[in-house]
């Protein structure tokens, strides 16, 4: 054998170990990183017991708007959440996890629309009840306790100008299953919306670690399942959503809380309680996304959404003079 041979022979054997080396790198690191991922989520009544023993805390630190990204006065943010939903007089529209009514009733009074409201938790619906009769909007609030992974089994199909979730989507086991559940509420032409905390991109990559960490320990202290942005997005264009808009909530940086509310909450109850904060790192971006529920007919979309038309012909085999 000669020395051209003997030399590409152990190039050869050099580049399968390196490969094989690397190969077993990856799948440490994969098998670590799945090891601080490995997702929790947690069953619809576990969500709602959690909410049985914590809405009166709740009530004390936040008021009746349980939500963590707020203004100062909470008013501001329910009027901005009025005007990105874009509330009419008149709607039917739907609070999926609407805690004990707060936004909704001031929608309701402010906005004029017709609530359906929907809780997984026994007591917010009791006291939501009873916020609701003691301001005399019995005939413009229902509240229905139930698992809004499975709308359909509460409400009529095709029946609601807007699906909302403010801060109760990450309470979701099945993200995909809630937002097809939302999908057949909507009239054509509907709008969903979601206002929810996402896992954040690690602008670091040694800071994964720690983000995948702090959203386990996150999700296990408040019942919560942390929404993937990208997942979220996938699941609501595979469905055939409209995607309208994806962004930060735009609240004036003077008027924001700073989220300092909830460490009120952590001291009060010791649940999730940071004891650092300075080192602590900040695992969640929050942002709001709005779409809405194609018409699926030519006269409304032969220009604008004229593609997403014609694809959903394709995929349900139907002709023009059928939509």
């Amino acid at each position: 054998m000669n020395l051209t041979a003997v030399f590409l022979l152990f190039f050869i054997a050099l580049s399968l170990f390196l490969f094989y080396l690397l190969r077993k790198k990856k799948a440490a690191d994969h098998s670590s990183k799945e090891s601080v991922q490995a997702p929790k989520s947690f069953a619809p009544n576990q969500v709602g017991q959690f909410y049985n023993e914590q809405t009166n805390n709740f009530l004390k630190v936040y008021g009746e708007v349980i939500q963590a990204f707020r203004t100062t006065q909470i008013d501001q943010l329910l009027d901005y959440q009025i005007e990105s939903i874009g509330f009419e007089k008149g709607q039917r529209v739907l609070d999926a996890g609407c805690g004990v009514c707060g936004p909704a009733r001031y929608f309701a009074k402010k906005a004029g629309v017709q609530v359906e409201a929907i809780t997984i938790s026994k007591d917010q619906v009791e006291k939501s009840r009873k916020y609701i009769e003691d301001e005399s909007l019995s005939g413009q609030i229902k509240v229905t306790h139930g698992d809004y992974h499975q709308l359909q089994e509460y409400y009529e199909s095709d029946s609601f100008d807007a699906v909302y979730f403010l801060e109760s989507f990450g309470h979701a086991q099945n993200h995909e299953e809630v937002i097809n559940s939302a999908w057949g509420m909507l009239k054509p032409g509907g709008t969903l919306y979601i206002k929810d905390l996402f896992v954040k991109e690690a602008a670091i990559p040694s800071l994964e670690n720690d983000i995948n960490k702090e959203i386990q320990n996150i999700n296990q202290a408040y019942r919560y399942n942390v929404a993937d942005l990208y997942a979220t997005l996938k699941s609501i264009r595979k469905k055939g959503f409209i995607l309208s808009s994806v962004k930060t909530i735009d609240l004036p940086l003077e008027d924001f809380e700073n989220l300092s509310i909830s460490n009120d909450f952590q001291e009060l109850t010791g649940i999730n309680k940071i004891e650092n904060l300075q080192e602590y790192i900040f695992p969640v971006d929050f942002f709001e996304l709005k779409c809405f529920k194609p018409w699926n007919a030519l006269e409304y979309g032969n220009s604008r959404y004229f593609l997403q038309n014609l694809y959903y012909m394709q995929v349900h085999n139907r002709k023009q003079e059928e939509l």
